[in-house]
Parts: C-alpha cells; sequence; structure tokens
C-alpha cells in the first residue's frame, strides 16, 4: 500500500496518546469503527508499541497503524518491529534517519524550507509540518510556492473548524490528536470519541474542500459539494470503512477480525 497515496486520500490522521497500551489500542478501535482509517500511536503512550502491534494484529490491512513521536534509532528498530505501516518524527531525529534505512515509510517532523527540504532529500514519504497551528494555513501556501511538490501533512493545533483551511492550503493531510482524543486516551467515552472522529470525518471530506484553489499537489480534484439543504453523506458510509466498533470499547468484532478480549483499563501513570 502507498501510504503517501492513501493519506492523500484519507486526509485524516488520527494521532493517539493514552495512559496505555489498553486504552490506545481501545482508542485505535473506537476511531477505526468510526470511520478514521490512518492513525499513530504516539511513543510518549507507555507501552505503545504493544497497541501498535495488537491493532495491526487485529485490525484489516485496510487501516493504517503507525508509531509516533520516534525519536532514536532504537525506536525506529521497535517500531519496525511493531509492524508500524508508517513512522512519524517530531524533527530531523535519529529515528528518522533509522526509519528510512529500515524501509519503512517516514512521515518527518520540520517546520522551515530548510527542514522540509531536508526531509525530503533524506527520504522521507512526506513531512509532517509541525506545529502548523501557531503559523496557520497561509503558512502552507508559503511553504508549497517554493516547494510545489512537497508533500505536506499539517499538525498541531488543528481541530474540525480549521481543517479544511490546512487541505485548502495544499496539506495532503491533516493530523489530529487532543482536540480529536479529548479524554478518551484516560478513560473517557468511546462514544464521544467516535462522535468527535465524524465530526471531522465531515470537516475533511470533499465538500469542505471545495473552497480551496484546487487540489493539493498530486491530490484529487474536489468534489462538488452537495446542494443547500441536500443530505450529508456519512463519512462512515465511505467504500471500505471498518464497521463500528462497540461503544464501551470492549468485546466484540474487531473490522475485518474476529472477536476480541475485552481491553485492559490501565490505570493513569504519573
Amino acid at each position: 500500500m502507498n501510504v503517501l497515496e492513501e493519506l492523500t486520500r484519507r486526509r485524516l490522521l488520527a494521532v493517539v496518546r493514552a495512559d496505555g497500551p489498553g486504552r490506545a489500542l481501545a482508542c485505535v478501535r473506537a476511531l477505526a469503527g468510526a470511520g478514521v482509517t490512518a492513525l499513530e500511536v504516539s511513543l510518549t503512550t507507555p507501552g505503545a508499541l504493544e497497541a501498535v502491534a495488537r491493532a495491526r494484529a487485529e485490525l484489516p490491512g485496510t487501516v493504517l497503524i503507525g508509531a509516533g513521536t520516534v525519536r532514536t534509532a532504537a525506536d525506529a528498530d521497535a517500531a519496525a518491529g511493531a509492524g508500524a505501516d508508517f513512522v512519524v518524527t517530531p524533527a530531523l531525529t535519529p529515528g528518522a534517519l533509522r526509519s528510512v534505512a529500515n524501509g519503512v515509510p517516514l512521515l518527518c517532523g520540520a517546520l522551515t524550507p530548510t527542514e522540509v527540504a531536508t526531509a525530503l532529500d533524506l527520504g522521507a514519504t512526506a513531512v509532517k509540518v509541525f506545529p502548523a497551528g501557531l503559523h496557520g494555513p497561509g503558512y502552507l501556501r508559503a511553504l508549497l510556492a517554493p516547494l510545489p511538490d512537497a508533500p505536506l501533512v499539517a499538525v498541531g493545533g488543528i481541530g474540525a473548524d480549521t481543517a479544511a483551511a490546512y487541505l485548502a492550503a495544499g496539506a495532503r493531510a491533516v493530523g489530529v490528536g487532543a482536540p480529536l482524543l479529548g479524554d478518551a486516551g484516560t478513560g473517557g467515552s468511546p462514544a464521544a470519541l467516535a462522535a468527535r472522529a465524524a465530526e471531522l470525518l465531515d470537516a475533511v471530506s470533499a465538500p469542505g474542500r471545495a473552497a480551496g484553489p484546487g487540489p493539493a499537489p498530486g491530490g484529487r480534484p474536489h468534489e462538488a459539494a452537495p446542494a443547500e439543504g441536500g443530505p450529508r453523506r456519512d463519512p462512515r458510509d465511505r467504500p471500505g470503512a471498518p464497521a463500528p466498533a462497540p461503544a464501551d470499547g470492549g468485546s466484540g468484532a474487531v473490522p475485518g477480525g474476529s472477536p476480541h478480549a475485552p481491553v485492559p483499563h490501565d490505570r493513569p501513570t504519573a
């Protein structure tokens, strides 16, 4: 599977942080059930790679599972061993170099034009522009003026109310963490998480991008928005979207897989 093509098509990357592997896995299940099919589990989560490995084993291959906040070469090796489909780094880290050497698709963190160009020269699949929210959609347009083919993923400070603006500015996708996860990573409601996911999927769907100047570089042309008062497409009805996960994150059928055991609820760490 071509990770860049899939991120460009799906437009939303969920960033999962939790207080343990059980809750991280529960968040991944709930998000996948709601139709979010590109997710990263940050290594700031205790036991993150356990969650990555279990999610990769349970969920269908159409759901992209990545490891985020990969900083060291050891992190990169462990992420590859856990079966991560891609890795995400906060910057041009030793983990970025090792991920490229390991042949794992890399979303490399960068901010300035120099860093973006360096990440692409390194062999990054895409560049995570972070923190995008501090600079706004206009900053992405400015980056793309001298680097029109740069595949950018905007991350940091982006929510349902601003996601479409970053896509219209040329981002291939947006990465969303806290505004999407809320308190789900520490025991909050999976049903509320699924509702936030539906709102974000609606925000990044084609109607939300129609106001932009054109497709992102290498992306699909925008689709027309529905007529005023017309029906809105439920993002969960997309072809190939997994079936909804159980509302409580517990036992039930994993999308595309077999029934799984209840997810353990880890205690919050200090």
